[in-house]
């Protein structure tokens, strides 16, 4: 077990380790769900929600299922599984209760299944080993994290719908650009905490 402080793994999580800052992971779902912020704190939010319960539900599965039986090779095919399931679920919900939000974010809560945010968060749990509540601080701060980084994008991607950008700039390259400035802000609280 790695010993870092709870709270040090969730604000690492937040701004340091941003899964899509510093490690890239989801970036379809941001480029493609950033244009509006409604639509992106919707998105965010879900993501969240999913990345807190099923990394907690992935920690409980791997360390009291597959490592007592030895089935640790199984994990990815159960991690999967697991967060389709729980995917499914929420879409149930959110098409009863949320209709509205069901039917801005489309085709993109679907693929939250496949969001590689939410497999990394839960195989870095396994690859660091933490304990029970490092991972939950580990995937609440992951998520908002996320969400954060989403709802910005969407913020700076409203604006550009008012400013005159170049036609060969328009839509993924000047997401792409802002993204990369966004990340180099994001490495200047490197300082404050980092987790590996």
């Amino acid at each position: 077990m790695i010993d870092v402080h709870p709270f040090v793994i969730f604000v690492a999580s937040i701004f340091t380790s941003n899964m899509i800052f510093s490690n890239f992971l989801g970036m379809c779902s941001f480029i493609a769900v950033s244009k509006e912020i409604p639509t992106a704190i919707g998105l965010g939010v879900a993501v969240t929600m999913v990345l807190s319960f099923t990394t907690v539900l992935n920690y409980i599965v791997y360390w009291n299922i597959l490592v007592p039986f030895g089935l640790e090779y199984l994990m990815y095919i159960v991690f999967i599984l697991v967060i389709a399931a729980f995917v499914q679920l929420l879409e149930m919900v959110m098409e009863r209760y949320l209709s509205n939000l069901y039917y801005a974010l489309g085709i993109f809560l679907p693929l939250i299944t496949v969001n590689c945010a939410i497999l990394g968060v839960s195989l870095f749990m396994v690859a660091r080993q933490y304990d029970f509540l490092q991972t939950f601080m580990f995937s609440v701060g992951s998520g908002i994290g996320w969400a954060l980084a989403i709802t910005a994008m969407a913020g700076i991607r409203s604006k550009l719908n008012e400013s005159s950008i170049p036609e060969g700039l328009r839509g993924a390259p000047i997401t792409l650009i802002i993204t990369g400035i966004m990340a180099l802000a994001f490495i200047g609280f490197s300082g404050m905490v980092q987790i590996q």
